[in-house]
């Protein structure tokens, strides 16, 4: 079982939940930027939620599916087509043997994850597949896709034959079987101009200037072009220190929010640096980490401030909301 890459896209990538326990050697987490979407993509298909899947960015690529697979496509809507009809988002698809899957423009988000039956035939190192591409490791070859690659799928388990079984009795023949039920997915507020994303205080947030801390909360950033996997840059209001501050690098983590000399944040994202010199000024909370991911570069970003307990707290209900997803999954199974 296998799939062709006819064109590579803008960046396609091979990515699991991130490479963790090694950052004291100085190897970076990588992983999804969207977890979420991954998650419950692998759920619709029946692996495990920490497997590797396809993290497709803005300009996707185009596919060919050498034999009939289960797959399942999440996060931001890249429109993907076969024989220029959609392919549904959000469910279970089968796809025949030799269907072309193309992706479009962004109708909304910025990185869609296409996971498979049984994941892709890759081996692990420093027990992730994920891509690692500064460092030429993980993934397909340790690089993006491009064209011509062959990517092999590993058989698939007993709970996507059910799938399988059941899409394939209850329709008729076609290059494109869909569930009639589809997963919902969480919230991304990327409906809204600019998108909120809740943050606590960081552990310099008191070193900066009165009319920064307020403008912090106050003002629109822009995502800049120069934005990638290792972290989003911002521009907008100037963000100053009250006085100089020399600092010892110390551990960052996925959403610090750093600011450089020129007064422009930084949000730490997928592929940050194991340690950071510059003052925190926030810390995005874990949930809003996928919302930040899924905006495009030129996209609106505001801050808004909560507790640790807060955020402490949507993580629970998020976890509480995909063990939901994961029974009502497990129930059209058996139903």
């Amino acid at each position: 079982m296998s799939i062709t890459v006819l064109r590579p896209g803008l960046l396609t990538t091979v990515q699991d939940l991130g490479r963790y326990g090694y950052q004291k050697y100085g190897v970076i987490v990588s992983g999804a930027m969207d977890a979420y979407s991954l998650r419950v993509a692998n759920l619709l298909v029946g692996n495990a939620e920490g497997e590797a899947g396809l993290e497709i960015t803005l300009m996707g690529p185009v596919l060919r599916f050498e034999r009939d697979m289960l797959v399942a496509i999440t996060g931001g809507d890249l429109s993907p087509t076969i024989a220029g009809k959609p392919v549904p988002l959000w469910r279970p698809v089968y796809i025949q043997k030799g269907s072309i899957l193309k992706f479009g423009h962004s109708k909304s988000g910025c990185r869609a994850y296409l996971a498979v039956a049984g994941g892709y035939n890759i081996s692990s190192v420093m027990g992730s597949k994920s891509t690692y591409q500064r460092a030429g490791i993980g993934g397909f070859k340790g690089r993006a896709m491009q064209a011509d690659d062959v990517l092999e799928i590993n058989s698939p388990q007993t709970d996507s034959l059910w799938f399988i079984w059941q899409l394939t009795k209850q329709a008729a023949c076609s290059p494109v079987i869909a569930t009639p039920w589809y997963a919902g997915k969480v919230h991304l507020g990327l409906d809204s101009d600019p998108v909120a994303v809740r943050v606590m205080r960081g552990g310099q947030f008191e070193q900066f200037t009165d009319e920064s801390k307020a403008k912090f909360w106050d003002s629109v950033f822009q995502v800049t072009p120069q934005s990638d996997r290792m972290g989003y840059r911002l521009s907008g209001s100037a963000l100053l220190l009250a006085e100089p501050l020399e600092m010892v690098s110390e551990a960052v983590a996925l959403g610090t929010i750093q600011v450089p000399p020129d007064g422009n944040p930084i949000v730490l994202l997928a592929d940050r640096q194991t340690t950071g010199g510059y003052p925190k000024m926030g810390q995005v909370a874990l949930v809003d980490v996928a919302k930040v991911a899924q905006i495009k570069p030129g996209g609106k970003i505001r801050f808004e401030e909560i507790t640790v307990n807060e955020a402490a707290r949507l993580y629970r209900e998020r976890e509480k909301a995909i063990d939901s997803l994961r029974t009502a999954i497990g129930l059209k199974l058996r139903s």
